[in-house]
């Protein structure tokens, strides 16, 4: 097995070019596991932990670009303001692996359980892709194309991801089998937009890949607006109305039974998550309207 050890991005772009097969490592979190099952022995390693263009992260305007190579721990030190990146960083294993592990390899290994997935679609991230000839952005959705597939070429490497910071209300949350270093059973991240007026919510474990809830999301922001809750946070919602909003996130999940959970379980998980995620969101708005 041969391992590559570009120092530079163009190096590295240059050496996938020529070894389209040779498997990226970083953290190597997900890719090591694999290779002590013995479930993945690539023909080389292209080790991208030494290039420091994947080791930043930076505001451009309203967004923020996070680098494919910024650890879980990074984020938890410099991004604490990214309130449901930095939770769901949080969540990610033990000390040891978010000191490790990163946001391109949760994108690499396109899990439907990474944690820092949810946090993605939520904000509609781009994911920022190069080879040696171009550079291009593709939309979440379009990135994660099913359980550990994506739409990354052979030629290509995951530069990061880009999103437009939101200002609003937001969380993400998990359910798993024990709190520290447990694989999500499942997990649901939210946010209110005051910017669009939207409400925002995506979940993870719950179908082969992550995925929003969108008749959720238009039901919660039909119901904010007649509230006035964009002009008056301290405006109660209904409990009826928040409710029907987490029925309806349920019966956007797509769960599967297997060795972690039930999928009655799964659907019972994201409803739960979804109302509690709902309650902490209007009673931060109605804080902020109190203080101002």
């Amino acid at each position: 097995m041969e391992v590559l050890l570009p120092t530079t991005l163009a190096e590295a772009l240059a050496l996938k070019a020529e070894h389209p097969d040779a498997v990226p490592i970083a953290g190597g979190t997900d890719v090591m596991v694999l290779v002590n099952a013995d479930l993945l022995r690539p023909e080389a390693f292209l080790d991208v932990s030494r290039l420091p263009e994947l080791g930043t992260w930076r505001l451009e305007g309203d967004e923020l670009f996070v680098g494919a190579g910024v650890t879980y721990a990074r984020i938890l030190g410099e991004l604490p303001g990214m309130r449901a990146l930095a939770q769901a960083s949080r969540a990610v294993g033990s000390p040891q692996i978010r000191n490790r592990g990163t946001l391109g390899g949760n994108l690499g290994t396109a899990s439907p359980a990474g944690d820092s997935l949810p946090v993605l679609a939520v904000h509609d991230a781009q994911v920022v892709l190069a080879s040696a000839e171009r550079e291009r952005s593709v939309p979440w959705a379009e990135f994660l194309l099913g359980v550990k597939r994506t739409a990354l070429a052979n030629d290509e490497l995951i530069l990061g991801a880009r999103w437009r910071v939101l200002r609003g209300p937001q969380s993400f949350a998990k359910v798993g089998t024990r709190n520290a270093m447990g694989t999500s059973v499942a997990s649901l991240c939210f946010a209110l937009d005051p910017t669009t007026r939207t409400a925002r919510v995506a979940m993870g474990s719950v179908a082969p890949t992550v995925i929003r809830a969108p008749e959720a999301e238009t039901f919660l922001t039909d119901v904010l607006d007649r509230a006035g809750a964009w002009d008056d946070p301290a405006a109660p919602i209904a409990a009826a109305d928040a409710e029907a909003f987490a029925e309806r996130v349920a019966a956007s999940a797509r769960p599967i039974d297997d060795v972690r959970g039930t999928a009655a379980y799964r659907v019972h998980a994201v409803r739960v998550l979804a109302r509690r995620a709902l309650a902490r969101a209007t009673d931060e708005m109605a804080e902020e309207a109190l203080a101002s």
